[in-house]
């Protein structure tokens, strides 16, 4: 069985899913169709830990990047070889479908980017990265949601939804939303907990202290054997929730936008290059885009895919064979909306002086920029409202143009 609630009741209720569409949508305000005959779905996926960007795509023509990734640095020859994009960027090799996609101009790259933040707290940039905010502790609602609220009334059924357990802060907010997770959905990893910890460290030094005591017994009375682990389940858990997700939003009375998170990403040890377990991460979700995309079908030209992290790992790496939270990374963008075939960077190169704070790609565009290019074109969004009510006293961030065929 799979939940449905809706955030428009005053008690939460369940629904049954029934096909490709269920009754929660009725309740749901509805907004203009794009001009132009589009029906356009913007989906936004948001992987928590901070992706390591130069491992994902990597400038294996940038004379630097060899030495700083070290055992864990792509190649274009060997065994399991990165997959070119143009003679500077290679794609990680567990990612053939975004390859795919990228060679069909359907997906992009944009490198060196990140949001405001400039910490090495997950939870703070998380809350930046969904807030919309240049800072954290802001507001509790999300930039997606205001998006939502700024849609003109119309004809065609819109709102948000929200896949998984709890509503991704991108989506809260005053605007109407439905959410939707499989049952099965895997419990939280170490990863998780440990940066849970991490917060109540620095914000309740007493609840820390009780989580840590609990995961400590937790792991005497279990084992790690009984420990969820990344690989198969965690690959199959990405696909899984994606493929519920597609029909949801492919069906005519379903949702246009939506919003999910994918964990794990926080990858300080055993990090691993063309295998291992960030390869096992991305197979994941390279798996979810192409599912989005069968899932889709005919909708799928109409559809933009947004992946983004809060932010970037270190340039170099670490004793462990891992990376530490950095700064400057990567966002993808996949569907048949997308003009795609192209990684979108101004390149700041990774010499030692051109690194942020020494240690981190510099990031050269605001996320928000991506952001807004997309809701720009895709959805119709103006300049306007995206700089003060989206994304607040952002106006000097200007939109990206031509992100959308």
């Amino acid at each position: 069985m799979e939940r449905i609630t809706t955030s428009l009741l005053p008690s939460r209720r369940q629904w049954m899913l029934a096909g490709a569409s269920f009754a929660a949508w009725a309740y749901l305000p509805k907004f203009a169709r794009a001009a132009g005959y589009r029906d356009p779905r913007l989906i936004v996926v948001i992987l928590r830990g901070a992706l390591d960007g130069l491992a994902t795509v990597a400038p294996i023509g940038d004379p630097d990047y060899a030495g700083l990734h070290g055992a864990i640095a792509l190649t274009v020859d060997g065994p399991h070889p990165a997959l070119p994009l143009d003679s500077f960027f290679a794609l990680h090799p567990s990612m053939p479908e975004f390859a795919r996609m990228y060679r069909e101009q359907k997906a992009a790259v944009i490198h060196a980017v990140a949001t405001p933040y400039r910490e090495r707290s997950h939870f703070d940039g998380q809350d930046v990265l969904e807030s919309g905010f240049a800072g954290p502790g802001r507001v509790q609602s999300g930039w997606l949601n205001r998006a939502i609220e700024a849609l003109p009334r119309g004809p065609r059924v819109s709102g948000g939804l929200a896949v998984g357990p709890t509503a991704p802060l991108v989506l809260r907010g005053t605007a109407p939303i439905v959410g939707w997770a499989p049952v099965t959905l895997p419990q939280a990893d170490d990863d998780t907990a440990m940066r849970l910890v991490d917060l109540y460290t620095h914000r309740d030094p007493a609840l820390a202290s009780a989580l840590s005591q609990g995961l400590k017994l937790e792991k005497v009375a279990f084992g790690d054997d009984m420990k969820p682990r990344p690989g198969g389940n965690q690959i199959a858990a990405m696909r899984q929730v994606a493929r519920g997700a597609a029909k949801l939003i492919a069906a005519d009375d379903g949702p246009r936008i939506a919003a999910l998170a994918f964990d794990g990403w926080d990858t300080h040890a055993n990090e691993g290059g063309a295998v291992g377990r960030l390869a096992q991460l991305l197979s994941g979700l390279d798996g979810a885009l192409a599912e989005f995309e069968a899932g889709l079908g005919p909708r799928w030209r109409d559809t933009v895919v947004v992946v983004a992290t809060e932010f970037g790992r270190t340039a170099r790496i670490n004793g462990t064979q891992g990376t530490d939270h950095g700064t400057g990374t990567i966002a993808l963008l996949a569907g048949g909306a997308v003009k795609g075939g192209r990684v979108i960077a101004d390149w700041p190169t990774l010499k030692l002086a051109s690194l942020y704070q020494g240690r981190d790609l510099a990031p050269t565009t605001d996320l928000r920029a991506v952001f807004k290019g997309v809701l720009t074109d895709h959805l119709g969004l103006n300049e306007n409202v995206l700089g003060g009510v989206v994304f607040p006293e952002s106006a000097a961030v200007k939109p990206i143009k031509g992100l959308i065929a």
